[in-house]
This record gives structure tokens, sequence and C-alpha cells, in this order.
């Protein structure tokens, strides 16, 4: 590290309050979790929704609501600055966001799935990006109504990624990819 470079203290890191959250422009990007078990993972997810600004997140089918104490663990308060709702089907919710406007864009490995470093997410209308259930993924009725596929490329032996982890990845390539990178002289006047 250079000898002029040290870490931020919290007062200049310029955090919001769940309240300037609400208040704040977001970008027009949301989360929709489909059967998503692991209340660890929401709370993540949660957390990187609110670390990257979004607009949103529709929890569906059996993914776990807060407020519970292991979806805090991990979300840190995220639960009380992002907007959230449940829908008791990820197809309705999905073909409400597609009546809407949206495009919905299922992380899923198919057969003509977008890498995520090709994908040109819309400037000009909301993007929700469907993550799915730990075990099975997003439901193929979902994948089918989208907009498209989304795919995170990888190697190893696994070929699969934590569902929160792929949320963060996603949503970073999302947010830096629409509106450049966030400097900081940049940061706060594209957030507020």
């Amino acid at each position: 590290m250079p000898p002029t470079d040290r870490k931020l203290t919290m007062d200049e890191l310029g955090r919001v309050d769940a309240a300037g959250y609400k208040a704040m422009a977001k970008h027009r990007l949301r989360f929709v979790l489909d059967d998503v078990r692991s209340r660890h993972n929401v709370g993540s997810i949660f957390r990187t929704a609110d670390a990257f600004a979004m607009e949103g997140i529709d929890l569906c089918g059996f993914t776990p609501l807060p407020p519970h104490r292991e979806i805090e663990k991990t979300a840190l308060g995220a639960t009380l600055s992002v907007p959230w709702a449940h829908h008791a089907s990820t197809l309705d919710a999905v073909k409400a966001l597609l009546a809407a406007g949206w495009e919905v864009w299922a992380v899923e490995q198919t057969l003509q799935a977008v890498p995520i470093t090709e994908w040109q997410p819309a400037r000009d209308q909301g993007v929700a990006l469907v993550l799915g259930n730990e075990l099975n993924g997003v439901d193929e009725a979902v994948v089918a109504a989208c907009t498209g596929s989304l795919v995170v490329p990888q190697g190893g032996t696994k070929h699969s990624l934590n569902v929160s982890v792929c949320a963060g990845i996603v949503a970073a390539w999302a947010v830096l990819g629409t509106f450049g990178p966030l400097s900081e002289a940049t940061r706060r006047p594209l957030l507020r």
C-alpha cells in the first residue's frame, strides 16, 4: 500500500441512512428471487441490492421474507432500506414486470444465454434479474417467459455459483456496464 493511502472512515464513506436511501434516486434494476430457500442468501442479496442502489426486490414463492434474524445476519439492515414485495408466483411477478415495460432476464444456463460480458442492459427502461433456487435454478416456465437469459462465464469443475455471489456479479455488471464506473467524483451525484 502506498504510504499516503489508508482505509476510509465511516464518515468519509458518506453512507446514507435507510430514510435517505429510500428518498434517493435508484438504478432501474431489481432482483426477482424464484424460490430461493436460504435466509442467508436472501439477506446477502438484500445487501447487494442496497450497495448498488437498486430499485427493489421481488421475493417469490417460498423465498423467506423479512423480518427474520437469519436474513438480518447477512442483510445488516438492508431489509429496511431496499423496498421489497412478496408474490406467490414468480411467473406472475415476471409477467407483471414485462407488462409494465421492464426487461426481465433469467440468470440461468440455457442454450441461448447471453454471457454478461456481452450483455448491454437497457438504459431507458427497467431491468429485472431473476435468480433461482439453489438446487433447481430458475423454473423452466419462468425462463420461457423472460426477455432472455444471462450467464456468468466460468471455468472450473462446478459450473455454478452461490446465488448471492452470482447476484453481486450480475448487479455490478449491470450497474457499471450501464452507467460507467462510479468514481468518487461521480458516485454521489449519480446515486442521489
